[in-house]
């Protein structure tokens, strides 16, 4: 039987291919061992033994094997979809703009104007472009580039390295990384001597678009907004009737993204520096009496309708030259209506859109 030719064929250097008589006598051997042998047994002797021994599903093992060895003969044979052929495509043959992973968390080390380096726990968003005729991408592949340059301070000096390795790997023509963190300031009450954290939603981004590569970032800048007309509509109500009156404000989101230019740094301090200073009544951290009423007072001093708040913004940003084109997505929720009111105003062609995401305003929501 050929359970007595495994390797004779080499050693003789004879053709001995057994014929149906032998196959039919080797089964019949099989299946009478089979007959006393354990599951595991038949499991370990082949993945597909159970098929032979006339078992109609496989027989697989069930326990975990801690000793098995991968070695690289073993890595080839294994199947991989991704990098299959364009016959495996499914749906139309046409290119992806973006594929790759969302939310892969990692702690990464910034560095920052006033505190030096900080570690935050940070959100990766990493996408390539995909060929028409390319089935698929290795994800894994953006993640261990990622990991390769994780343990350096992050400038977007290093976000480009990561993303040329992601690039070179992955054969594609477009790339792009966002980073996502929140990020801590301590700031001052306006009037206790009191100082808090203040937590800022910031995102930096790199886009590699036909070789031509842009430097973003992203700001949510909170701040309280005081209705113009309903400030003037109250106290018109105090003089002409004596009667006591409040205008209505609320808390209001402002979404600042900006390409950076040139080769001086632009903080994430200097950024919220700036958004600060366009509109001053920032949400406050720490307050005591002497605070809330200066906060009041504040608010009455600089009334803002949405789109006083966008083109605030505008000023402020067009007058530093470390940035370039920009969008400003405000959202100001009302107290006196059931709806918000919003505002967008874009400079230049990099965040020009005719469309708006659905959900972008329902984004801007602090939820503290």
């Amino acid at each position: 039987m050929n359970i007595h030719m495994i390797g004779l064929e080499e050693k003789s250097g004879l053709d001995l291919k057994p014929g149906r008589a032998e196959a039919e006598a080797a089964l019949a051997t099989l299946r009478a061992w089979a007959q006393r042998a354990t599951e595991a047994e038949i499991a370990a002797l082949a993945p597909g033994a159970g098929a032979l021994v006339g078992e109609t599903y496989p027989v697989l093992s069930r326990e975990y094997p801690t000793d098995f060895v991968v070695t690289d003969a073993y890595k080839d044979s294994m199947p991989d979809l991704q990098n299959g052929p364009a016959s495996l495509i499914v749906g139309a043959k046409q290119v992806i703009q973006h594929v790759g992973i969302s939310n892969f968390r990692l702690p990464i080390r910034y560095r920052t104007r006033d505190n030096g380096p900080l570690t935050l726990e940070t959100s990766v968003t990493g996408t390539v472009s995909l060929e028409a005729e390319k089935k698929g991408i290795n994800m894994s592949r953006i993640m261990r580039s990622f990991y390769g340059h994780s343990e350096r301070d992050f400038s977007y000096q290093v976000i480009e390295h990561a993303l040329e390795d992601y690039l070179k790997d992955l054969g594609s023509f477009d790339a792009r990384i966002q980073m996502r963190f929140s990020f801590p300031v301590k700031v001052e009450s306006l009037r206790s001597g009191l100082s808090g954290w203040q937590y800022y939603d910031i995102a930096l981004e790199l886009v590699d678009k036909a070789g031509v590569r842009k430097r973003l970032m992203h700001l949510d800048f909170v701040y309280s907004s005081t209705c113009p007309c309903s400030l003037e509509l109250s106290e018109h109500a105090r003089q002409t009737r004596g009667q006591m009156a409040t205008p209505h404000s609320q808390r209001s989101v402002a979404r600042i993204s900006v390409e950076l230019t040139g080769d001086k740094c632009l903080w994430f301090e200097d950024l919220i520096d700036l958004a600060r200073a366009a509109v001053p009544t920032e949400t406050q951290v720490m307050v005591k009496r002497e605070d809330e009423q200066a906060f009041a007072e504040l608010n009455a001093a600089n009334p803002i309708f949405v789109e006083d708040a966008a083109r605030s913004f505008c000023q402020a940003l067009q007058e530093d030259n470390r940035i370039g084109d920009f969008r400003i997505v405000a959202s100001h929720q009302e107290s006196l209506h059931s709806h918000d009111a919003v505002s967008v105003l874009t400079e230049g062609v990099t965040f020009a859109a005719d469309s708006l995401d659905p959900k972008l305003f329902a984004s801007l929501y602090h939820v503290g």
